[in-house]
């Protein structure tokens, strides 16, 4: 009989492609991971993993094995986040991924809700792009992920995960009170050609957002400073450094000097939705936390339908 843990130490070098990153996602140590495949091996009496280079590539019969591995731990999951949960008492560790923002605007809040109430659920919350929460729920390292897919970029969801929009999210332009745009009711891109910006690195979404708004024109934004931190973005602009497109969602309050314009024509809208494994669709856990994700956002006045501009 092939053993359940083997079966899963597989798929994940299938996933994350070597015994080190395996053993990283897992908990384990890579020789324990090894242990699992010679296991695994042993059991299935064929070889599932040969070496290439310093690393190692998964055999014809392994990748067909990772593959039927795939649907039973998926059966598996589903089997344990509904027929053996309690739908009335959610409970346990739930894994949550968000974007920084949402951390702030989103994840808080409910959190916040959860222990006023006294619930069993205990959430985690770790910040990172949508692309890399899309990946850490779709191979298991996380049950959900609140994630942001802008007009201008869009965000690829795998087949094996669902997807339900949870509100809208505008951007503005952030300018320093004596800038000649700040008293505008709303700005252009044309306006801001000769600006000079601060944006999250290179490659973020935020990023290429704001690169995507000056497509056609035959310039990029002049950016001089890089940083994940919105919160920075809005310190440059204080300090008449800089301009930037900064989300509304989990914005702090702006100082004195700095204004948010609206941008038009484009919009810069992103849609926030929520994805998980469709294994875990009838999680109570799941849907606890989507309930309350939706009530926070609705309480924040987040709107569900794009505005027109």
């Amino acid at each position: 009989m092939i053993d359940i843990s083997a079966l899963r130490a597989l798929v994940a070098v299938e996933q994350h492609g070597s015994v080190v990153a395996a053993s990283e996602v897992m908990g384990y140590s890579p020789s324990a991971v090894s242990q699992q495949i010679k296991k695994l091996e042993k059991q299935a009496g064929v070889s599932v993993l040969e070496r290439n280079g310093r690393g190692v590539l998964l055999t014809e019969r392994g990748l067909a094995l990772a593959g039927y591995g795939r649907r039973i731990l998926g059966e598996l999951e589903e089997l344990q986040a509904t027929l053996l949960a309690d739908p009335e008492k959610p409970s346990g560790l739930l894994r949550l991924v968000a974007f920084s923002t949402a951390c702030r605007g989103l994840a808080g809040p409910m959190l916040g809700r959860l222990a006023s109430a006294g619930s069993a659920l205990d959430i985690s919350v770790l910040a990172e792009d949508p692309r890399e929460a899309v990946q850490r729920v779709a191979s298991g390292e996380a049950e959900l992920a609140v994630v942001h897919n802008w007009n201008s970029v869009p965000l690829v969801i795998p087949e094996n995960m669902a997807l339900e929009d949870l509100c809208l999210d505008q951007a503005d332009i952030l300018l320093n009170s004596a800038h000649p745009l700040a008293a505008r009711t709303a700005v252009e891109r044309e306006d801001l050609l000769d600006e000079t910006w601060v944006s999250t690195p290179a490659g973020a979404i935020c990023n290429e957002a704001l690169l995507q708004i000056f497509a056609g024109l035959g310039r990029v934004p002049d950016i001089r400073v890089y940083d994940p931190d919105f919160s920075t973005h809005v310190a440059m602009v204080e300090q008449a450094v800089a301009v930037a497109l900064v989300p509304r969602l989990g914005r702090p309050p702006l100082p004195t000097a700095v204004v948010a314009v609206p941008l038009v024509n484009p919009v810069q809208q992103r849609a926030v939705g929520i994805v998980y494994r469709k294994t875990m669709t009838a999680s109570p856990n799941i849907r606890h936390a989507v309930r309350l994700l939706r009530e926070v956002a609705a309480q924040q006045e987040l709107p569900l339908q794009a505005t027109s501009h």
